[in-house]
C-alpha cells in the first residue's frame, strides 16, 4: 500500500496554455454485490442517501442534485507524450485534441504502466503493478477473474449504463469466456477479446458481445477497417436515448499501435517520410479525427454538458513495426517524431518516455464549481492510470473499493486541490525486472543494466540523463523503502 508517511504531491494549476446502440448480450452480467465487495451499495444509490462502508464519494454536485454526469474515457494504444499538439507537436497534426486541451485540462504528468495488459488491468481494477494480478502482456491470456472488481461493475451497480468498444485485451478468445467483459461490468461489448488478435487492423471477425461476427472480405483484402467499425459502435451508443441512465463508455482504440498500418496514408501521402511514418503519422491524426465525431455525437444529443470527457494513451510511443503475420513490415522510430517529448525511453521503459502519457480532461457544467480550473488549465500534479476506478466512482456518487492504490481527480477536476498521493510506482518484469518510484521530483530506477539505483530530479532533468544516485544517498534509501512499501 502507498505509506501514509510520505508527504502528498502537490496539484500546482498554471496558466491557460495555448491550443497549438447497443446489442444486449445473452451473456449473464456479474454483479459487485454478489462477492459482497460493496454490499449495500444499490439500496444506498437508489436514494443517493449515505454511502455504506468503502470509502464514500467526495461530494459530487451532480449525485446530489440526482443529474449524474456520463463518462466518456478514450484510450490510445501507443500515444507518445509528444505526439499532440498541445503537448509540442509540430509535424502530426491533431487539431480535435488540441481544443479538447484549451476547452479543458491538460494533464503533463500523468503516468500509465510500460504495456498494453498491465495498463488495462490497472485502469479497470484500481491497482498499480505493485499489487496487481496482471503486469505484464504474456499474463493477458489468463484474464480477469470473478474476485477483479471493475470500473464497469462499479458503474454498473451504480445505475450506469456500461460498454467497452475496441480492444478489451483479455481472456481466451471466445464469446463464453470467463473473463469477458460483459461478465466484468460492461452491458455492451463489440471489438477484440485478445490482445493477439487487436494487431489485425483488417480482422475476418469481432465479438459483440458473445456473438462472433465475421467479415469474410477482410480474408483475402484489407477491406472493412476495425477502426471505423469501433466508431460506427460508439456512436450508436452514444444516440441511444431508450434509457434515461447515465452512461460510461470505454472507447478502447487500437490506434496508433503497431502495425503502421492504416487504409490511406493522407494527410501525409505528399511527405517526403518513411511509408511506416506516414502511415504513423495518418494513424494519430485518424484517432484524433474519431475523438472528434464522438465529441460531435454528443453535441448533437445534447449530452456533451453532462459528459465528463477523458482522453489518455496506455502507454509511451512505440518502437515497433514488423507484423508479417498481419502482412505489414514497415517501421516507425519513436525519435522520427519526437513521439516521447522531451523524456527518455519508450513503451516497455520504466524510464519517463515508457510511461508518462498525455490526458486530457473536460469537465462538463454539470460538475463545475467556482474553483474549476479555467479552461485551458495546465495541470502537474501526478496522476496514475489507476486513477480511473475511484475518480469514476466519485464522480458517480458510488463507493469505492476499499484497498485500492488510486486515487480520485474528483477534487482535482472540479476544485483544483491536489492530490493526497505520496508516490507514483511502476514496475514491470518482461525482459528483466525494472521498477521506478517518482516521489516529489525526485525519480529512481533500477533495472537489471542500471547497476543499482539510479536516481533522477524531474525537475531540472526531464530527460533522465543524469544519474545523482552517489551525490543523494539518503534520497536513495527513502526510493528503496517506497519500492519495497510498493509492494508490500
Amino acid at each position: 500500500m502507498e505509506s501514509p508517511r510520505t508527504t502528498s504531491m502537490e496539484t500546482r494549476t498554471q496558466q491557460p496554455h495555448p491550443a497549438a446502440h447497443p446489442t444486449t448480450s445473452s451473456t449473464p452480467t456479474s454483479s459487485i454485490g454478489r462477492r459482497g465487495v460493496l454490499a449495500g451499495a444499490a439500496a444506498a444509490l437508489a436514494g443517493l442517501g449515505a454511502l455504506p462502508q468503502a470509502r464514500a464519494a467526495t461530494g459530487s454536485p451532480a449525485a446530489t442534485s440526482g443529474t449524474r454526469p456520463n463518462i466518456l474515457f478514450v484510450l490510445a494504444d501507443d500515444l507518445g507524450w509528444g505526439e499532440l499538439g498541445s503537448y509540442g507537436q509540430r509535424t502530426i497534426r491533431t487539431p480535435v485534441l488540441d481544443q479538447l486541451a484549451a476547452d479543458g485540462m491538460r494533464f503533463t504528468d500523468s503516468y500509465a504502466n510500460p504495456t498494453c495488459a498491465p495498463t488495462r488491468f490497472s485502469l479497470l481494477t484500481g491497482y498499480h503493478t505493485g499489487h496487481a494480478r496482471i503486469t505484464q502482456n504474456t499474463q493477458a491470456i489468463t484474464g480477469l477473474v470473478p474476485s477483479d472488481v471493475t470500473v464497469g461493475e462499479v458503474l454498473q451497480d451504480a445505475g450506469y449504463r456500461t460498454a467497452c468498444i475496441g480492444k478489451w485485451g483479455f481472456g481466451p478468445d471466445s464469446g463464453d469466456s470467463p473473463s469477458h467483459p460483459n461478465l466484468h461490468g460492461f452491458d455492451h461489448f463489440m471489438g477484440y477479446l485478445t490482445n493477439q488478435h487487436a494487431h489485425d487492423y483488417w480482422p475476418t471477425y469481432l465479438w459483440r458481445n458473445s456473438e462472433r461476427v465475421e467479415y469474410p472480405e477482410n480474408a483475402s483484402a484489407d477491406v472493412t477497417y476495425s477502426g471505423t467499425i469501433f466508431t460506427d459502435e460508439c456512436v450508436s451508443f452514444l444516440e441511444d436515448d431508450s434509457s434515461d441512465q447515465p452512461f460510461f463508455l470505454f472507447a478502447s482504440y487500437t490506434t496508433p499501435h503497431a502495425p503502421n498500418a492504416h487504409p490511406t496514408d493522407a494527410p501525409y501521402s505528399g511527405q517526403p517520410w518513411p511509408e511506416g511514418e506516414r502511415m504513423h503519422a495518418a494513424q494519430v491524426t485518424w484517432l484524433d479525427a474519431q475523438v472528434g465525431r464522438l465529441l460531435d455525437t454528443l453535441r448533437r444529443q445534447g449530452t456533451l454538458d453532462n459528459t465528463l470527457v477523458i482522453f489518455t494513451s496506455d502507454n509511451g510511443p512505440h518502437k515497433e513495426g514488423d507484423y508479417p503475420w498481419v502482412g505489414s513490415t514497415t517501421t516507425h522510430d519513436v525519435e522520427f517524431f519526437d513521439s516521447n517529448g522531451p523524456f527518455r525511453g519508450q513503451k516497455r521503459d520504466v524510464y519517463e518516455g515508457g510511461i508518462r502519457v498525455p490526458m486530457i480532461a473536460l469537465v462538463p457544467p454539470s460538475m463545475r464549481t467556482d474553483s474549476t480550473p479555467a479552461a485551458g488549465s495546465v495541470i502537474d500534479t501526478p496522476t496514475g492510470i489507476w486513477d480511473l476506478l475511484p475518480t469514476c466512482a466519485d464522480v458517480a456518487g458510488a463507493p469505492t473499493p476499499a484497498g485500492l492504490d488510486g486515487r480520485s481527480w474528483y477534487g482535482t477536476l472540479t476544485r483544483g486541490t491536489d492530490i493526497d498521493r505520496p508516490y507514483i510506482y511502476v514496475s514491470s518484469p518482461e525482459g528483466g525486472f525494472r521498477e521506478s518510484v517518482r516521489f516529489g521530483q525526485w525519480k529512481a530506477v533500477r533495472t537489471p543494466w542500471s547497476n543499482g539505483t539510479q536516481l533522477f530530479k524531474l525537475a531540472n532533468d526531464p530527460g533522465e540523463t543524469r544519474n545523482i544516485a552517489a551525490q543523494h544517498p539518503a534520497v536513495v534509501r527513502r526510493a528503496a523503502t517506497l519500492m519495497a512499501d510498493a509492494k508490500a
